[in-house]
């Protein structure tokens, strides 16, 4: 590590930025969705989250089909939709809402793909979003904000063999709609008929010359604004802009020419009756909120007398049924099925209960919103950290903020290879790759592999005693140029600066990394060469050898670690002498796939080269080699068969922090 420059956050050893919290022993925790497999995720989701930003797909024979740019806002009624909401944060991270867009003529297996796809791309960005199904119709506002502005569904879907590209082709029809909204615009198409006016609301008629706004006299101003940025939409959309806009006010009579023709289409002028008909708008404030345990696909009640955060279980899901809502909590150690399942059964209850206006809101546990902790008894600020030995702890406040004397821990403490201060990282992890003097967001999939040719930056945000806490590093591979080297740390030096220099921030070199270092990536990758423009360009600039990572090619990967919380794959040279029978290795050429099993390996290793391999060669069988019975074809792959070493590598120590005081003098 650096010593901290002028100005700049403060810099230490990185286990001095650990403390390991007292309290009971729980069972394993982890980042739940780290423990599933991305085998598991529709590939369609490769990338997705990305960038500030809408991306929508459609669900067509039942998979996940992207849907272009400039159809977005265009959705059929017999269509089921997901959309990603991606929204970049002031330092540098993205928030993720996932919503899942149900027309009302869609079909069950349509619907239900949709929930169960939805479930698949919060696991691919992590699992830090927060799910909403979304109804044509009753949509909730934040999705109705994401398109400008309104939406308004067209009949038929992919079913009636309607593509998005065929929208503005087909032959108009007169639709009459009506408006609701001062802020965001619910747009929902009526009856074309007298009996659907009121004094209440606005109402659009589209008829194939002309486009009148017909204002209740009941409505406001604001309304009426949107309704007018309603009209010139269906202009645009529906008519090319060429086409006539009039205003009718409610109580106008025939002598209004724009009056009397809309007036006309209905058949002539007559009254509207004062009271009017209102629709229930779905909310009901006296229902007491119900929790169940989703078990199988099955619901069951839980009893409680005070609804609290300790009757949620981390290894289950639950359903919060609040009556307008059911919420779906999905415990960070459930499996992707059992998530699914869950979602699947929220859908379920809506139905038994013919409660079509309800929404769902599905959350992961630490994701929790503001408004599902308000229906707890005293929800606490914090969860509580947990210290296993397979846990991964929770990093805190520095070690000598509290006062604790860094160096007598170090000596009282017994030397062991692996870290003893855990660190619960279900936090937010957020990574970038350097590219020249900018930095590229890595998605959920690929922020656990690094390049030796390259610098990342690292962002990880915890709750801590006096709120949230935050640790920003930089990560210098073997192989990285000088030049990204500098704007990494230019870079990861304005991110904390826009934190306004509360983060602490790191500096760490490939393999000098200090063992606390690994568990918040739980499962670290590192390739040789480098995927960065700035390596290329300087291995083509001076005629290097370019060793970069392929995966049609010829690689031989270390694997280590304390376990699945801990686990890391290192590309070596793909030779004899890099065998060690202290552990197991994944070698690959192309499509072969080879596990060596050291004969000084334990069990452990052997389970993390299985994982190892969802990670570098997901879907293919690998073929297990115990140390002294390979095929000819692993030594031939390694060139010859040769000597290696036996003796497990051992870690340099981590020298104590430093301070130095530094003073500037002015020279004449």
């Amino acid at each position: 590590m650096a010593a901290a420059a002028p100005g700049s956050a403060s810099k230490h050893t990185f286990s001095s930025l650990l403390k390991q919290k007292p309290g009971k022993t729980s069972p394993p925790r982890s980042r739940g969705t780290m423990a599933i497999s991305m085998r598991d995720v529709d590939p369609a989701f490769q990338g997705a989250g990305q960038k500030d930003g809408l991306e929508i797909w459609r669900i067509e024979k039942l998979q996940a089909v992207p849907v272009p740019r400039e159809s977005h806002g265009k959705f059929f009624a017999g269509d089921s939709y997901i959309i990603l909401k991606t929204t970049a944060r002031k330092n540098g991270s993205f928030q993720h809402d996932i919503h899942y867009w149900l027309g009302k003529d869609t079909s069950q297996d349509e619907s239900g793909t949709a929930a169960i796809k939805t479930v698949e791309l919060d696991v691919a960005l992590g699992g830090r979003g927060v799910q909403y199904r979304e109804v044509q119709g009753n949509e909730t506002e934040k999705f109705l904000s994401y398109f400008k502005p309104c939406i308004i569904p067209e009949e038929g879907g992919i079913a009636s063999g309607f593509r998005h590209t065929e929208i503005n082709e087909r032959e108009h029809v007169t639709r009459l709609f009506v408006c609701r909204g001062k802020h965001t615009v619910h747009v929902k198409e009526v009856p074309f008929a007298r009996s659907s006016l009121n004094h209440d609301d606005i109402f659009i008629l589209d008829t194939k010359s002309k486009i009148f706004q017909f204002n209740g006299s009941n409505s406001s101003i604001q309304e009426r604004a949107k309704a007018l940025e309603v009209v010139q939409y269906l202009k645009d959309t529906n008519h090319e802009g060429k086409c006539d806009v009039a205003a009718v006010e409610d109580g106008k009579l025939m002598a209004d020419a724009d009056a009397g023709e809309f007036w006309g289409l209905f058949g002539g002028f007559a009254p509207l009756p004062r009271k009017t008909f209102s629709e229930p708008n779905g909310k009901d404030t006296a229902f007491p909120p119900k929790l169940l345990w989703v078990n199988k696909g099955q619901t069951v009640s839980v009893d409680y007398e005070v609804l609290t955060k300790a009757l949620l279980d981390s290894t289950k899901c639950y359903l919060l049924d609040c009556g307008s809502e059911i919420y779906v909590w999905m415990g960070r150690e459930t499996a992707l099925e059992d998530r699914k399942q869950a979602g699947l059964a929220a859908e379920e209850l809506l139905r038994e209960g013919d409660r079509p206006k309800s929404h769902i809101i599905r959350l992961m546990e630490g994701f929790e919103t503001v408004i599902f902790r308000s229906k707890f008894n005293k929800w606490p600020k914090k969860a509580e950290a947990v210290v296993s030995d397979e846990s991964r702890g929770k990093v805190a406040a520095l070690l000598k903020r509290q006062g604790f004397n860094v160096k007598a821990v170090a000596k009282s403490a017994p030397v062991k290879e692996e870290p003893l201060p855990q660190i619960d990282c279900t936090g937010n992890l957020q990574v970038w790759r350097v590219n020249d003097s900018e930095k590229t967001f890595l998605s959920f999939s690929e922020q656990c592999k690094f390049y030796s040719g390259d610098c990342y930056i690292f962002q990880y945000s915890y709750p801590g005693d006096d709120g949230e806490e935050c640790l920003i590093g930089t990560w210098f591979g073997k192989k990285s140029i000088e030049e990204e080297r500098a704007a990494a740390t230019s870079l990861a030096n304005k991110m904390v600066e826009s934190l306004k220099f509360q983060a602490v921030l790191v500096r760490l070199y490939e393999g000098k990394e200090p063992i606390e270092f690994f568990p918040i990536f739980q499962n670290l990758v590192i390739f040789k060469g480098g995927a960065s423009t700035g390596y290329k360009k300087f291995v083509s600039e001076n005629g290097s050898q370019d060793d970069t990572y392929s995966e049609s090619g010829v690689a031989l990967f270390r694997v280590q670690g304390s376990g699945p919380d801990n686990m890391q794959a290192i590309q070596v040279d793909a030779v004899a002498p890099s065998l060690n029978s202290s552990y197991c290795y994944i070698l690959h050429d192309g499509d072969t796939v080879f596990t060596w099993i050291g004969n000084l390996s334990s069990s452990m290793d052997q389970e993390l080269a299985e994982r190892q391999l969802d990670v570098i060669k997901p879907n293919l069988q690998s073929r297990m080699l115990k140390e002294g019975s390979e095929y000819d074809q692993f030594w031939k792959i390694l060139g010859i068969k040769s000597e290696y070493s036996s003796q497990k590598i051992a870690r340099d120590p981590e020298s104590d922090a430093h301070l130095f005081c530094c003073t500037f003098l002015k020279v004449a």
